[in-house]
């Protein structure tokens, strides 16, 4: 017993003192006096046990009260706003009572227990409510199948229609759907599906940057899939044997931010039946490049020796991390030789000088027409006038390069053929994106240019067209129109997300060609494809003024009358941790922070509080769309950032310098703009991803971080709306908790939907495989991936058996596991 008062003693003494010391300089910038007063109760209580005075009680009463009464003022019914503030001081009040009978003579044992019994019961009852969902939209009004066909009309390309027994393109289709027809599983029997089969694509990166993010395309009888270090290998897709492999040579020193390669492209001429890979045994041996990345433009590959020229009728088109777009033979794996030279074309001839790194295809080729258009990212943050970010059309025969887009000067797209040609860091277009073979137009989310959080250097044009949606022709790449979904942005807001192509039936028959454009910080706004002009209206509300370029700040920014995913301001009551301790921490950091909603400006003179941050809203993983039942599925982050502008004499101090190669493998990868120099500009920044306190790695803000949610495409509505993702693979310092808890954790990948009424993702960081019913929001199966499942499935029938696939490779920023598994779950074979 006296041993247990002294611990006790001494633990409320320390937790007393961080909060009386914490809580008075929380007072001196203006937040809340509860941390204050609760360390002086704690200290009064901890002195007054450690001299076993009865008085303790008091102390420690007082202390217990004054919490629950803070905590039922600040949260309410918010179960998550209970567990920082009143969870370990109910943990204290459960060893506070065990030691009442030493305290006061008069109180028996019996008594005691009773007080220590109620206590226990109400920390069970409370540890069992957060396995409970909470912060969960309930399903009402769901559209029914059939009430209306939302499908886009865009051409009788391969992948012009709803994908049933092949996934002919990323999305599926040409329209970015992430749809099926397929209807084998259902949400009666999604419960039975077990692994069917698994692979190996490449290798695990040992080094720092992990997450291929690959959705692999199935023609025919076989699935592509696209590695680490763009190694792609044709699998039976039936059973996941290899058929044939390639190497690209890509080399470790071209991985950018991650060693994406989220998808490939498929091409067949007209008029030819898509053709189908032969066995490994009897195909010919499979060419491997050695081409590597430069810091020069790399010369095209000289042809392998003895190998024959290979004209293609169908093309499977992948672009690598050092620059070029490769043309493959679907049924051999070997280069279509009547495309560029031996199979291949570099986009960085005309770039000028280009770092290791500096300029990396990412993201798939998209084909419209008989043009194939190519985006790349330009890596953020290291020197403002890096390659430039041009997107580029070449002939899906030839490779003849037939018009090249450039924001920065956004009228003259006729081809260019000397170094520098195009302005060095213009905007990128980084992420997946999708065209109509109708209306003859692509569709690009365009980027910001490579100083991110600085924009008095940007051009007039490039302030215009960045960041933005913007439909270029596609036989000339002049732009058609453009749709700007921030102004002058400095918050990292460049769409990332896909956008998915609709169609709106009207009663007298006629169909409104629509597209829908989600983005980072949460609006989803839903434009006409043909015209660009919003369907549902936008609205320019005030934006916050002041920061480090006060004359550059918009004084108003575009929000979606139609949906958005984003969540009410932040509030200090909504700061979080563990325990009062690191809210407390959060709070402080709170309020040195300047924070008036979002569009804060940057400053250099205090960290701002960006939210929602660049991952705070529908990242690269896009939406799908169920065009029968009109429901739009969107998975979403829900986090802040914690950012500050560095002066470049203090950058310089810190050596923070612009890289000529970007992967080190000896160093772990930071995020995104942690330390970026942004070379060439007046300030650097410096970005606390997620709001992370810097020991724990645990967020300063309340869960959910993440959710899923269905919206009607007639209103916008929500129809549904529940977190996701479990904390079975996160908890303080990285351990992993192996709870399902329901707590909704950021995620990245996007969900495919079937016809039958089912929604598959992997994407948050439990390394999961979810079903959810499109009806009601609600998990019915999980299965446990071999690595993080940073990815989107992908779902087709071969042999009259429906399978889905996933790639799992894990996220570096993710922290989740790193791999290079493929897996293929099907029902069971009778």
């Amino acid at each position: 017993m006296r041993v247990g008062r002294w611990l006790l003693a001494l633990c409320l003494c320390a937790f007393g003192l961080f909060l009386t010391i914490g809580g008075a300089w929380l007072i001196a910038l203006g937040g809340s006096w509860y941390y204050l007063v609760a360390g002086l109760l704690s200290v009064g209580s901890a002195v007054a046990l450690w001299r076993r005075k009865a008085s303790a009680t008091l102390w420690f009463g007082a202390l217990f009260v004054i919490t629950l009464l803070f905590t039922i003022w600040e949260s309410g019914l918010d179960y998550w706003g209970w567990v920082p503030r009143f969870a370990l001081v109910l943990v204290f009040a459960i060893w506070f009572s065990l030691l009442l009978p030493g305290l006061h003579a008069g109180l028996s044992r019996a008594k005691a227990g009773g007080i220590t019994a109620v206590l226990v019961a109400a920390f069970l009852v409370a540890g069992g409510l957060a396995f409970a969902p909470h912060h969960v939209t309930e399903a009402s009004n769901v559209p029914t199948a059939g009430d209306a066909d939302f499908t886009a009309q865009t051409g009788s390309s391969v992948d012009g229609a709803l994908p049933s027994s092949d996934w002919p393109a990323y999305g599926g289709n040409q329209a970015t759907d992430r749809y099926t027809t397929a209807t084998q599983i259902t949400p009666d029997n999604v419960k039975n599906l077990q692994m069917a089969w698994t692979a190996q694509v490449g290798e695990v990166p040992t080094d720092g940057r992990w997450g291929v993010q690959n959705t692999p395309l199935k023609i025919g009888d076989t699935l592509y899939v696209c590695g680490y270090l763009n190694k792609v290998a044709a699998l039976d897709a039936a059973t996941g044997k290899t058929k044939w492999t390639f190497d690209p040579g890509v080399k470790a020193t071209s991985v950018p931010y991650t060693p994406s390669c989220r998808s490939m492209a498929y091409y067949t001429d007209t008029g030819a039946a898509p053709q189908t890979p032969v066995d490994r045994a009897t195909a010919p041996a499979t060419e491997t490049s050695t081409a590597a990345a430069n810091e020069t433009p790399a010369a095209p590959a000289t042809p392998v020796a003895g190998a024959a020229p290979q004209a293609c009728t169908s093309r499977l088109i992948m672009g690598t991390l050092d620059g070029r777009v490769i043309e493959l033979d679907p049924q051999t794996g070997k280069r279509c030789s009547d495309f560029g030279r031996n199979g291949q074309v570099d986009i960085t001839v005309d770039m000028g000088k280009v770092y290791h790194g500096y300029v990396a295809i990412s993201s798939p080729p998209a084909v419209i027409r008989d043009t194939i258009v190519v985006g790349h990212e330009t890596v953020d943050g290291q020197r403002a006038f890096g390659p430039a970010g041009v997107t580029k059309a070449y002939d899906v025969h030839t490779g003849k390069l037939k018009w090249a887009w450039d924001a920065a000067d956004p009228e003259n797209t006729a081809p260019r053929d000397h170094d520098d040609a195009y302005k060095r860091g213009s905007p990128d277009v980084w992420t997946s994106f999708t065209g109509d073979d109708t209306l003859g137009m692509v569709y690009l989310p365009v980027g910001n240019a490579s100083g991110d959080y600085y924009s008095s250097s940007r051009t007039p044009a490039e302030k215009k067209y960045s960041p933005s949606l913007t439909a270029l022709d596609i036989e000339t790449g002049k732009p058609v129109w453009t749709f700007q979904n921030t102004h002058n942005d400095v918050w990292d807001y460049d769409p990332g997300a896909s956008p998915t192509l609709v169609d709106y039936p009207q009663k007298d028959g006629t169909r409104v060609p629509a597209i829908l454009f989600p983005t980072k910080n949460g609006e989803i706004y839903v434009l006409n494809r043909k015209t660009g002009k919003p369907l549902f209206g936008v609205e320019e509300r005030p934006a916050p003024q002041g920061g480090y370029e006060p004359s550059e700040r918009s004084k108003t920014q575009p929000f979606s009358k139609f949906a958005t995913v984003a969540q009410p301001e932040l509030t200090p009551a909504k700061t979080w941790g563990l325990t009062p301790i690191d809210q407390l921490v959060c709070r402080i950091q709170y309020q040195q922070a300047d924070y008036r909603g979002e569009f804060t400006p940057p400053s250099v003179k205090h960290p701002i509080i960006d939210y929602p941050s660049y991952n705070g809203g529908i990242d690269w993983g896009g939406v799908a769309l169920d065009p029968a039942r009109g429901l739009i599925i969107a998975n979403y982050n829900d986090m802040a950032n914690y950012n500050k502008l560095v002066t470049r004499a203090k950058a310089n101090a810190l050596g923070w310098h612009a890289k000529d190669v970007i992967n080190d493998p000896h160093a772990d990868a930071q995020a995104e703009g942690a330390g970026d120099p942004q070379a060439g500009l007046p300030v650097a920044v410096d970005v606390n991803a997620g709001w992370q306190l810097k020991y724990t790695g645990m967020l300063c803000t309340e869960p959910p971080y993440g959710g899923i949610r269905a919206i009607d495409i007639r209103t916008g509505r929500t129809v549904w709306d529940r977190p996701f993702g479990t904390a079975r693979k996160n908890g303080p310092w990285g351990i992993s908790s192996g709870l399902p808890i329901n707590i909704g954790t950021p995620n990245n990948g996007g969900s495919v939907v079937t016809k039958s009424g089912l929604i598959f993702i992997a994407a948050a960081t439990d390394d999961l495989l979810h079903a959810i019913d499109i009806n009601t929001g609600k998990t019915l199966w999980t299965a446990p991936l071999p690595a993080g499942g940073q990815a989107m499935p992908m779902i087709y029938e071969q042999n009259g058996r429906e399978y889905v696939v996933i790639t799992a490779t894990g996220h570096h920023f993710m922290k989740t596991k790193r791999g290079n598994d493929v897996v293929a779950y099907a029902l069971p074979q009778r």
